[in-house]
């Protein structure tokens, strides 16, 4: 079955499925790839994977590439899912045969509510869907499919789950799906060499974070590993198809979450003299850190997330402000740069523990960071604690265009203090004599680093000021 599978041009500079952690339209443009999709792609034959969001494809460009395909597999996103249902039944009113599978954490979640939003979605598909829908487009019937939900007479049933995957060896890489149909330069993130390319090597995180989306409703928490000589294999590939690349990614939730399995992949990688990053988190030790160190690594993504010790204990974070701060410094010892990840907006979170994590920010002094304000994702427990408590009081967590907005308050701490949070914690960062210099001294030293930091600045500047605006005119409650 000739299949197109899709990240959807939601909104105007959106990143919200397929691999992206913040379901929200970019203060800077930067795009994630759509590795999940990629995973599935590869296992049909008559496929192609389109990117919307990162390659400039319109809604009405998108239409008219679907009017050539027989089954469509739409990752989508609790934030754009009233778009990209919308997108569907544009879809299927210009093709009327073609099948629409949903995909992602929205559907896993709320698979009946989201059939019953729109006709034009022929079923959806919960948790991981390589197998899935690549068997639907190898033709298996609906009733025969594991983890699925369809329509059938008029009701809604529900296929018994699907064990998730434990040989992830059997997939197949996401970099040969790239180079079929992706163009790398389109993928820039900020704090990452461009261009770069992502893929995992592992799936799950065993980490109970009470927030994070992925492991809470599509991977899971057991962590599942590929062999490091299929790592391996596909490092290789990737540096035979994207010579240009200047850095690999490994998009794991936490890549060197165990010590034995870290070292010995970074041994493996060391003859290949690459230079890579990843997500990690704070528990990772100083002999762990020497040998990515030591194995071509460059970057760390960090939640260190709050600053306040009773903050991370109600987020189940399994780490502590001192396990940071230790970590900072083992990093800063060996040469690892960190961009360091904080929200706003945990349970128990007040006017001071906010305070407290920005001063720890300051302390810490990551190269980057990134303030988000956090996100009450179906599925997740930190939304059925805000259910509980009657601290949620929006369901609509982004506005008209994409742009994050808090859907919570809590007593003392409203929805603007939150907003207005963010971009005081940004401010107070980034204005600062040392860090400036910081910046200033990377554009005059890489003409390519010039380029993208006057771009990011100026996009930067933009969305600060729209915020600003937000927070004096709008949320008011």
């Amino acid at each position: 079955m000739k299949t197109l599978l899709l990240n959807p041009p939601s909104f105007e500079m959106f990143d919200g499925g397929a691999s992206s952690r913040y379901q929200a339209t970019r203060e800077i443009p930067s795009f994630w790839y759509p590795v999940w999709l990629a995973y599935s792609a590869g296992m049909i034959k008559d496929s192609r994977l389109l990117d919307a969001p990162s390659h400039d494809v319109t809604p009405e460009e998108t239409i008219k590439i679907a009017a050539e395909y027989e089954f469509l597999v739409l990752f989508t996103s609790t934030a754009g899912f009233r778009s990209d249902a919308r997108l569907a039944e544009a879809i299927k009113s210009a093709n009327p045969d073609i099948k629409i599978a949903f995909v992602g954490p929205h559907v896993t979640v709320q698979p009946e509510q989201s059939l019953k939003a729109s006709p034009a979605i022929d079923f959806v598909v919960r948790r991981e869907f390589d197998y899935p829908v690549s068997e639907f487009a190898g033709g298996k019937n609906l009733a025969e499919i594991a983890g699925i939900s369809f329509r059938k007479d008029g009701r809604i049933v529900h296929n018994p789950d699907r064990p998730q995957i434990e040989d992830l060896d059997a997939l197949p890489f996401a970099v040969d799906v790239y180079k079929r149909d992706l163009d790398i330069t389109r993928y820039d993130i900020p704090y990452l060499k461009h261009p770069y390319v992502a893929f995992y090597t592992s799936r799950g995180c065993p980490a109970l974070c009470t927030f994070c989306l992925w492991p809470q409703t599509m991977s899971g928490h057991p962590w599942r590993t590929r062999s490091v000589s299929n790592v391996v294999e596909e490092v290789k590939r990737c540096l035979e198809y994207f010579p240009q690349a200047k850095e690999i990614f490994f998009d794991d939730d936490t890549f060197p979450w165990a010590k034995d399995r870290t070292i010995e992949i970074c041994k493996a990688f060391k003859p290949l003299k690459f230079t890579w990053s990843c997500n990690s988190r704070v528990t990772a030790g100083y002999e762990t850190l020497k040998a990515m160190k030591e194995a071509g690594c460059r970057l760390l993504i960090v939640g260190f997330e709050s600053g306040d010790p009773q903050i991370l204990k109600n987020i189940k974070k399994g780490a502590t402000v001192e396990q940071a701060r230790e970590f900072m410094k083992n990093c800063k010892k060996l040469g690892l740069v960190v961009h360091g990840d904080f929200q706003v907006g945990h349970p128990g979170e007040t006017p001071e523990t906010i305070e407290r994590t920005i001063q720890f920010a300051m302390e810490l002094d990551p190269e980057t960071i990134q303030v988000s304000m956090s996100h009450p994702y179906p599925g997740t427990e930190f939304d059925a604690y805000l259910k509980k408590h009657n601290y949620a009081v929006d369901s609509v967590m982004t506005d008209e265009e994409g742009h994050q907005l808090p859907v919570f308050q809590y007593p003392g701490l409203s929805r603007k203090d939150i907003m207005h949070a963010v971009e005081r914690f940004y401010d107070r960062y980034y204005f600062r004599p040392h860090v400036i210099f910081r910046i200033l001294r990377r554009a005059i030293f890489d003409a390519n680093d010039r380029r993208r930091l006057y771009i990011e600045g100026k996009e930067f500047l933009k969305v600060r000021a729209q915020r600003k605006r937000f927070v004096r005119t709008q949320a008011t409650v």
